[in-house]
């Protein structure tokens, strides 16, 4: 992510008529997911958009994929948000990943059988599904494809572990913005950030959620960042006046996300 000192972080999601806007292949948000990682040639570029898929709009809230089911299709998101969660036994909810436009919402389940968590949609999103069988065959035939998929992978895990981390041993203020600074540099990332506010698309509840925290304490929390003139709200726009500070209170480095090219 390229931030200055004192800059405002400028981050707008991609509005839900995004992708019915555009005159790109469906599949094209996944391929620049992709090469943010991983190199691929105009040949595993074209066999990407090639795959046979078929694009749905789901309202926010919906299921994609449930715990316990056995996915036969691949589902990638072209517009909107999503989140992956899991239950208790008593009905508890850890929101414990988010997902922008490109990020394949269940790249385990190419090699897993059997799905160990939930999948949603945080707003209302478009969705490509793709066969499971189709992806792989690909993956056998393009190494690649198979090296850039693997790759996204281990991002994945990557991140996991700094969710973990975020979770088990930063304090409420520095949890908070933690994930702000993450999602930014996310967006910043795929260049989803045409706008001057940030609209976090989630929730005080969601927020909670996803740190191990009440709605009450989200509230106070964000009223705190805003107090030391770390965010600038209005409504669910958020604006950074000094990203550099918000940074140091999140103990937050990109190094985690792996934006550089790993190469074969």
């Amino acid at each position: 992510m390229m931030a200055v000192d004192d800059r405002e972080m400028r981050v707008l999601p991609p509005n839900r008529g995004s992708y019915a806007m555009t005159t790109d292949p469906p599949l094209t948000p996944m391929i620049r997911k992709l090469e943010t990682h991983a190199p691929l040639d105009a040949e595993d570029r074209a066999a990407l958009l090639a795959l046979p898929h078929t694009v749905r709009t789901f309202d926010a809230s919906a299921y994609l994929v449930r715990e316990g089911d056995r996915p036969d299709k691949y589902a990638v998101l072209i517009s909107g948000y999503a989140f992956r969660q899991k239950l208790t036994s008593d009905g508890l909810r850890q929101i414990i990943s988010l997902h922008i436009p490109g990020d394949m919402l269940d790249l385990q389940h190419l090699h897993l059988e059997v799905a160990d968590h939930n999948v949603q949609t945080l707003t209302s999103a478009d969705v490509a599904t793709i066969p499971r069988a189709a992806v792989q065959a690909l993956a056998r035939t393009r190494p690649g494809v198979e090296h850039a998929l693997f790759v996204a992978a281990l991002v994945e895990a990557s991140i996991f572990r700094e969710w973990v981390l975020n979770i088990g041993r930063r304090d409420a203020r520095s949890r908070l913005a933690h994930l702000l600074c993450e999602f930014a540099a996310r967006l910043d990332a795929q260049g989803l950030t045409p706008g001057r506010d940030y609209d976090f698309p989630m929730t005080q509840e969601q927020i909670g959620d996803a740190l191990g925290l009440t709605a009450v304490h989200i509230n106070r929390t964000l009223r705190a960042l805003e107090i030391e003139g770390l965010i600038v709200r209005n409504g669910r726009q958020v604006s950074f006046p000094s990203w550099t500070a918000l940074r140091q209170v999140a103990d937050f480095s990109v190094r985690y996300l792996h934006l550089g090219m790993q190469q074969v």
